[in-house]
């Protein structure tokens, strides 16, 4: 039988080359992120230096205001002052100031006194007691008829400081135009240290 001649065999395609890899993309940068600095730790060894998340703090912190600080300032000093003028022009000045009270009262109009130093007795007496003793008299010589107000004795020490006083009534409260009234007053246990008196009115 005769052999059935078969058809040539096509060549085969190369196959394909293979495909190259693809370059794989570069990863993205690192992202800068702040890193935290390390705790510092003070000579103790235990506590940190830095604030401590845990430590208390005021819920709020008040905020000054210099315009109310010296309003209030103000206001203070004011209420102090009234206060003050209100005490000095109901109680007076205080006795320890020099210039808080005069030692007598002013001229009293139409009235004249009249104490001679050669009326004043000024002395130790046999039995130790210190004695003083003062003369005088008081004289309208206005055309009116005049009240005659009390009348103040002070004693003074040889540095001028008041050791003693006293307040005389006269024996006849209103002169007529004219008219004069005597006064003879003595005290005993006076201080040794005064050496002078003065006389005047008393004041108000």
């Amino acid at each position: 039988m005769p052999e059935v001649e078969r058809p040539a065999e096509a060549p085969a395609e190369p196959a394909p080359p293979p495909a190259e890899p693809e370059p794989e993309a570069p990863p993205p940068p690192p992202v800068a992120q702040d890193i935290p600095a390390p705790p510092v730790y003070s000579d103790e060894g235990e506590s940190y230096a830095s604030p401590s998340s845990f430590d208390y703090e005021p819920p709020f912190r008040p905020r000054r205001n210099p315009a109310k600080l010296w309003m209030a300032v103000a206001i203070t000093f004011a209420v102090i002052a009234l206060g003050s003028i209100g005490a000095v022009a109901w109680y007076g000045l205080p006795d320890w100031l020099p210039f808080a009270r005069t030692t007598f009262a002013e001229a009293q109009p139409d009235l004249v006194l009249d104490f001679p130093p050669n009326r004043k007795d000024r002395r130790t007496l046999p039995n130790g007691v210190e004695f003083f003793g003062a003369s005088g008299t008081v004289t309208n010589v206005g055309k009116q008829a005049r009240s005659v107000p009390p009348i103040l004795i002070v004693l003074r020490d040889a540095r001028n400081r008041v050791v003693y006083s006293w307040e005389v009534m006269p024996s006849k409260r209103v002169l007529a135009p004219g008219e004069s009234v005597t006064i003879n007053e003595a005290v005993t246990d006076v201080p040794r240290s005064a050496k002078f008196a003065e006389v005047g009115w008393k004041p108000g």
